[in-house]
């Protein structure tokens, strides 16, 4: 099993999604955030007591950005050649199998992962057991 190098604790600022105005009051309006435009909206203007905006205050840790809660970042991988590029790596990113990649190749992908020692995210998507 393949540890990170460093395990840095993950510290979100805000975790709860950003709602779009009104759409607690209409069907029609979806939750997903659109910018208040409105010439005489309380929202648009930042007024007390009105929902917050996303800003870039809400980012996360530069050090912890893009990283996966078990300490490793992501790294798409397509075929077995790909993971050359993590053998110096394995201890910072872990090699994710593009959705793209069939039945078999994931299966020769998996074997080249153990040989070099890379941890491998989506192990089991599409993997059968073979009964004997």
């Amino acid at each position: 099993m393949v540890r990170p190098a460093v395990k840095v604790n993950i510290v979100k600022k805000r975790t709860k999604p950003f709602t779009r105005i009104q759409s607690d009051r209409f069907k029609r309006v979806g939750e997903s955030w659109r910018r208040p435009r409105g010439i005489d909206s309380a929202t648009r203007r930042r007024f007390k007591g009105t929902r917050p905006h996303p800003k870039i205050g809400y980012g996360s840790n530069k050090k912890t950005r893009f990283l996966l809660p078990d300490g490793f970042r992501k790294y798409t991988v397509n075929n077995a050649k790909d993971l050359e590029c993590l053998v110096m790596l394995n201890r910072t990113y872990a090699a994710e199998i593009a959705h793209s990649v069939g039945a078999k190749k994931r299966v020769d992908i998996i074997e080249r992962a153990k040989q070099l020692g890379i941890k491998v995210t989506n192990i089991n998507a599409r993997i059968r057991s073979v009964e004997n």
